[in-house]
């Protein structure tokens, strides 16, 4: 069994699409239409083309998804999590590019972690192990 694909929840495809590519580093891999203005987005890491993708998923139809993000900003609690090879060097990146941060880099013993604003509705986590 593998994880070859898994979402988050956003609330604007052209939105989204543009945080996740064009701040977050991803590269788009499917963009097809679906009929009624849907469509099924997925972005890859483009060290990983062929790896796991991540689908950019509509919230609007789901009123328990928007509740449940609702929660999770205001918890503080990240919706999913990234992995990256320099926390300190990738916040400092992003916050060049206006990303919000609700969390500063921080050692939490196993990995340094800092969490951002994605513009849809989510915080997410980047971290990096600090032992593997």
């Amino acid at each position: 069994m593998k994880i070859k694909l898994t979402s988050v929840s956003i609330d604007d495809y052209d939105k989204a699409l543009n945080f996740y590519t064009n701040i977050l580093g991803f590269q788009l891999k499917r963009d097809i239409p679906l009929g009624g203005g849907a469509r099924w987005i997925t972005v890859v890491s483009p060290d990983e083309p062929n790896g796991t993708e991540l689908l950019l998923e509509p919230n609007a139809k789901y009123p328990a998804m928007k509740a449940l993000k609702e929660s999770l900003v205001k918890d503080g609690i990240p919706f999913t999590a990234f992995e990256v090879n320099d926390v300190q060097k990738e916040y400092d990146r992003l916050k060049k590019l206006g990303v919000e941060f609700t969390a500063e880099p921080t050692n939490v013993g196993s990995a340094i972690v800092a969490v951002l604003n994605d513009t849809c509705g989510n915080l997410i986590q980047i971290f990096k192990p600090t032992a593997e």
